[in-house]
């Protein structure tokens, strides 16, 4: 079994039932959520004249290597209606994988770790609210230490807490 953190963003539609049908599309298809952190209200990154997010970082443990992980991820978005034409555009939703056991991964479709975690508040608030020990295998810093040294100026506000 494989441990892997995932980091979720909508900033279309509905974007709390987004994430309600993510999160069941997930266990039904990738594996079991171990954890999860509230949901995050959050600033878009990149493209700034757009809705906020809610962002949601998950860990679950998955039997699926990573690229089948991806290849899932990447079902899942097309499925709720996820287009890809520019980058940093609206989205119904968005699956990053994060980490991936302690793997460092290294393709043309997927980096493991995801190389933007130490530049994104958004992603750090939710991963150290759930895993702040966590040492990033590349950087070999703790979550927490990441976010501490953070300088991503966007507003991160806790939107839902976990229930």
């Amino acid at each position: 079994m494989n441990n892997c953190y995932i980091l979720l963003g909508t900033n279309l539609g509905d974007k709390q039932s987004n994430l309600q049908v993510t999160r069941r599309r997930i266990e039904e298809n990738l594996g079991t959520i171990l954890n999860y952190s509230s949901v995050y209200e959050t600033e878009p990154w990149g493209r700034t004249e757009q809705d906020s997010f809610l962002n949601q970082v998950l860990n679950i443990m998955t039997k699926l290597d990573p690229l089948e992980t991806l290849a899932s991820c990447l079902e899942i978005e097309k499925s709720m209606g996820r287009i890809r034409i520019e980058k940093w555009m609206e989205r119904v939703i968005d699956i990053d994988i994060l980490y991936f056991n302690n793997e460092i991964h290294t393709s043309s479709s997927l980096i493991v770790p995801h190389p933007e975690i130490q530049n994104r508040r958004f992603t750090l608030e939710p991963l150290v609210e759930i895993s702040p020990d966590y040492v990033h295998p590349k950087l070999m810093k703790t979550n927490k230490q990441l976010l501490a040294i953070c300088d991503d100026p966007l507003k991160v506000n806790v939107f839902s807490h976990r229930t």
